[in-house]
């Protein structure tokens, strides 16, 4: 009848509810969800009150295949919890299928023995001061936190302190803001910290690159869950917050944050679609529209009008909503601004910030190094959201502009996103685009670039459906390429047998045009990079959508740019 998939704690606002607690994940045969999540209701309401949790609520989503059957908890029980609804399915499962129900006497005295073990009242009385207070809790299995940045104290999780020795005058949040969307979020987060160091303020930022504080990397990996958050929410330099909000950190434990002061979805597009009971583009927006849950009704929330998903989750928001678009005649716009809303677009060659009709320039896209004098549209939209957060956060103007006047498309100042390299008359550009959406968007500025020939490499990792992959071979035939080097992610086969991805991509070429000699299949992406090198000549334009070997590409591409390499030379060992 069903399967647990997963059991695990929540630890702040998610999908389902806005407190933290625990959740079943279930595989279910097709009609069954009724019956069971009506079961699990019963069984989970008898244990709650048996442990005298009668207070806390229980929550189901049920999606095609499964359902998620969650109940809330006291922050000091999670892993406590995860056994109270284990035991609650056990129970609604005996019921299902007619066999002996598991004693809830016996079960009663395990479980709360279980949240004996793990109580801790002090957190409790912390966790209840900060509300009081009116400023941040932040806690794990190693530490708890009040305040954010500059007004945080922090505290090993067994020394925490009688809350009437904090000195509650000193201790106060910073601005948060918290970035999500399918695409973009990194070179937003980057850029919109940029603005806030021209601003004279101290940035603190998460992605999925690094944890970074002012011009200090803190730490590199992918830190875009509610654990690099608090790490660095809790750093005392911070003076305004910037979070890349990934939705797997959403799905998995919540955020790490009840109240942010900004939220921004950049976009919702097809990827990770069957994870987490997330099947569809409705379900994927609602995940990443949690982000607009948490923010204060003084707050602002950021929004792409240009994407349909967003326009209709938008009406739903409590806070108010910056628009953002790429069509300053957008009438849904024009009417929200009309109506006393603000809104970020590009008109004749400048972007542009409204404010209930009073319209500022905020720079023009030539001088804006990020959109390649306006060739690389997504990254136009990635302005316009950041300048909505930026002004969200209350940077001023001139530090937005003088940040898009500065920031580049790099690999110093946003590594792995376009990323432009001159090799001696053969452009080469690197990025991180791996999904259909995003090659999509890399591969129509680069269409618009002048070339002799072009190349594209591509791959993905197995975890995508066969229609993702296809659509990814799509999204790289739009770049009209000469040359197609298809790569295997060995590392991110993820089920699928050795070649099965590449040769789901190489059909598709071949359905789409390609002849067989365009085609060459390598396998691993270092050895797709060396061979699209290798094959280039000058006036060559090299698309690389690299993932795994980001920093090993970086690095190679940086010696040959230094050392003059020409195309047709030899490569480095």
């Amino acid at each position: 009848m069903a399967t647990i998939t997963d059991s695990r704690r929540l630890t702040g606002p998610n999908l389902l509810s806005d407190r933290p607690g625990a959740i079943l994940d279930l595989s279910l045969a097709p009609g069954d969800e009724v019956q069971v999540v009506a079961a699990w209701r019963e069984s989970a309401r008898r244990i709650l009150n048996a442990v005298e949790w009668n207070a806390e609520h229980l929550y189901t989503r049920t999606f095609p295949g499964g359902a998620s059957l969650v109940l809330t908890a006291p922050i000091d029980a999670l892993y406590a919890a995860t056994e109270v609804n284990e035991w609650a399915w056990e129970a609604a499962e005996a019921s299902l299928l007619e066999r002996e129900s598991p004693s809830l006497a016996d079960a009663t005295r395990r479980l709360l023995e279980l949240i004996k073990r793990e109580r801790n009242p002090r957190l409790i009385r912390l966790e209840q001061a900060a509300v009081e207070h009116q400023v941040a809790f932040l806690s794990d299995d190693r530490a708890a936190s009040v305040g954010l940045g500059s007004g945080s104290f922090t505290w090993p999780i067994d020394q925490l302190p009688d809350v009437d020795t904090i000195p509650w005058d000193k201790v106060h949040d910073v601005p948060v803001a918290l970035v999500t969307g399918c695409n973009g979020k990194t070179t937003t987060v980057r850029l919109v910290a940029a603005m806030i160091e021209a601003a004279g303020h101290v940035p603190g930022l998460t992605s999925t690159d690094a944890i970074s504080v002012g011009r200090e990397t803190i730490d590199r990996g992918d830190w875009a869950g509610p654990g690099g958050a608090r790490m660095m929410l809790r750093d005392t330099r911070v003076e305004r917050a910037v979070l890349e909000t990934a939705r797997g950190g959403i799905l998995r434990r919540g955020l790490a944050v009840h109240r942010a002061n900004v939220a921004l979805v950049t976009n919702i597009a097809e990827d990770h679609l069957g994870e987490f009971g997330v099947h569809d583009l409705r379900s994927l927006a609602e995940t990443k529209m949690v982000v607009a849950r948490v923010v204060a009704p003084n707050g602002r929330v950021v929004l792409n009008a240009d994407d349909p998903a967003l326009r209709a989750e938008g009406s739903a928001v409590a806070a108010p909503v910056t628009w953002f678009t790429l069509d300053a005649a957008l009438p849904f716009v024009r009417t929200h601004v009309a109506g006393g809303g603000d809104a970020v677009y590009e008109a004749e060659g400048a972007v542009v910030l409204d404010q209930a009709g009073k319209a500022t320039i905020v720079e023009r896209v030539e001088r804006i190094p990020l959109t390649l004098d306006g060739l690389a549209r997504y990254n136009v939209a990635n302005v316009l959201g950041a300048i909505g957060v930026a002004a969200g956060l209350g940077i001023p103007l001139e530090s937005i502009a003088a940040a898009l006047r500065e920031f580049r498309p790099s690999s110093e100042d946003n590594p792995g996103r376009l990323n432009v390299f001159d090799l001696s008359g053969a452009r080469v550009i690197l990025d991180f685009a791996h999904n259909p959406h995003g090659v999509a968007a890399v591969v129509s500025m680069a269409a618009a670039l002048p070339a002799e020939r072009r190349l594209v490499l591509i791959g993905q990792a197995g975890d995508r459906d066969d229609e993702s992959i296809r659509g990814l071979a799509r999204a790289a035939w739009g770049a009209h390429p000469d040359r197609i080097v298809i790569k295997e992610l060995a590392r991110h086969l993820r089920g699928r047998a050795p070649g099965e991805v590449p040769a789901i991509l190489a059909e598709e070429f071949l359905r789409l045009g390609a002849s067989k000699d365009r085609l060459v299949v390598v396998d691993s992406e270092m050895a797709g990079v060396r061979e699209a090198l290798a094959w280039a000549r000058t006036g060559d334009l090299i698309l690389l959508p690299v993932q795994g070997d980001r920093d090993e590409t970086l690095r190679l591409l940086r010696q040959l740019e230094k050392s003059r390499w020409k195309p047709g030379e030899d490569l480095p060992a």
